[in-house]
């Protein structure tokens, strides 16, 4: 693994981790006011967890970018280039659906627009997942936990908003 390479997809997600986090409030009173389901975890849980899944975010892709292995249907030159072109833009788009979950939940305030953004931040983290283990399978294994929390993240999203109805972009 390249240092620049490491760095970047550090400071990438780095500031997807900080984008989100200027909009998150758990103490709001909109907030403090939503019905959550009994299976939500506690509030500790959501920092300790996306920041263990946003160092292996970083590490694994740039693993993955970094990777010698070209993919089995690959034979013509410059193939590995492309892939990493591609693998790129698909970290960049599943970074900002990331960040764009905090906004619309916490300052839009519209639970079921961020259960359904949340839900194409799935399936975008699943693709992240696939582009991964094509490129380099221990990376593309390690980062499979990100998926599966952003799946979870869904449908959590979706209990909120079915226990809220009416709550969709109402103001304290």
């Amino acid at each position: 693994m390249k240092l620049l390479t490491v760095a970047w997809t550090a400071a990438a997600t780095a500031a997807t981790a900080a984008a989100g986090a200027v909009a998150t409030d758990p103490d709001s009173r909109w907030y403090q006011r939503l019905r959550k389901p009994d299976w939500q975890p506690p509030a500790l849980a959501f920092p300790v967890v996306w920041t263990a899944l946003y160092a292996d975010l970083a590490v694994s892709s740039a693993v993955a970018l970094d990777s010698q292995r070209v993919p089995e249907s690959a034979g013509r030159p410059g193939r590995q280039r492309r892939e990493a072109r591609a693998y790129r833009g698909a970290l960049a788009a599943n970074l900002v659906l990331n960040a764009t979950w905090s906004w619309l939940f916490w300052r839009a305030r519209r639970p079921w627009l961020a259960a359904l953004e949340a839900a194409v931040l799935a399936a975008s983290s699943a693709d992240l997942v696939r582009r991964t283990y094509r490129l380099n399978r221990s990376a593309g294994v390690a980062l499979a936990p990100y998926a599966l929390w952003c799946g979870f993240a869904t449908a959590l999203s979706a209990a909120v908003a079915r226990l809220n109805p009416g709550m969709d972009g109402r103001q304290p």
